[in-house]
Parts: structure tokens; C-alpha cells; sequence
């Protein structure tokens, strides 16, 4: 299964986290650009978490870009593909604050929220590392 069946499987109840772990970080994903001055990547505010936008095929991205008010082609939209676990292991580390992913975020039945918690970030950069430590001890 790839990334989207898996995250049909768990919004539809049958999923399994760590499948769907697997194939978000083995996923190519298009991540688009901001478009400002800093090239730095797409993202919104929520819940005091930043969350980078990021899209299983050009589709998706299409429909993000209509829900976007852009009555600009897809391809006209610089994005970057990158791998689910580049995403996560190097570039959140590099942006200040808890940052997640949310994929196809357009798709009302089918986004997906990778939030910045232990397992899925590095642990330096979730937002529940203290409580995983604490647990542990």
C-alpha cells in the first residue's frame, strides 16, 4: 500500500500507525514553496504548531492551489519533492518552533496530521519529549 491507501485505512478505522508511518516517510512528497523572500517552504499556523504543507501527487496540489484562491496551474507553483523522512529528520529540525506535516491538506476525507511528537520527529523537536523522558525514568 502506499502513502494514501494507508491514510484512508486509518482515517477508515483499520489503519495501522506504524504502516502509515512507514509509507509517509518513504513517500515522495511535493512541498510547495513560499513564495517570499525567504524561499522557505509553505506552512500555516494552527494550535500554536506550525504545519508544512505537503502533497501526494500534483492533484492534490492543484486543489490546495484552487482552495488557495490561485487560478494558476500547479506547475506553475514552484514546490520541491522530497522524501517524508527528509522532511521530518532534517529540515523540521531547522525551523524554529513545533513544526509538523500535513498532507493533502485540501482533501477533507483524505489529510493526514504528522504532528511534532516523539516518533515522529526527532526527539529534540517534539513537543512531548519531556513527557516520553519522564515516563521513563
Amino acid at each position: 500500500m502506499g502513502l494514501t491507501e494507508e491514510i484512508v485505512a486509518m482515517r477508515g478505522g483499520s489503519g495501522q500507525p506504524g504502516r502509515l508511518l512507514g509509507e509517509f516517510r518513504r513517500a515522495a512528497l511535493l512541498v510547495p514553496l513560499s513564495g517570499d523572500d525567504d524561499g522557505g517552504l509553505m506552512s500555516g499556523w494552527q494550535g500554536g504548531v506550525r504545519w508544512i504543507y505537503a502533497f501526494t501527487d500534483e492533484e492534490a496540489l492543484a486543489r490546495f492551489a484552487q482552495t488557495r484562491g490561485a487560478g494558476v496551474a500547479v506547475r506553475e507553483w514552484e514546490f520541491l519533492s522530497i522524501l517524508g523522512a527528509r522532511l521530518v529528520d532534517a529540515v523540521i529540525p531547522t525551523v524554529d518552533g513545533p513544526t509538523g506535516v500535513v498532507v493533502d491538506v485540501a482533501d477533507e476525507d483524505a489529510s493526514m496530521l504528522f504532528p511534532p511528537v516523539v516518533g515522529i520527529v526527532p526527539d529534540r523537536c517534539a513537543v512531548d519529549a519531556d513527557d516520553e523522558l519522564a515516563g521513563a525514568l
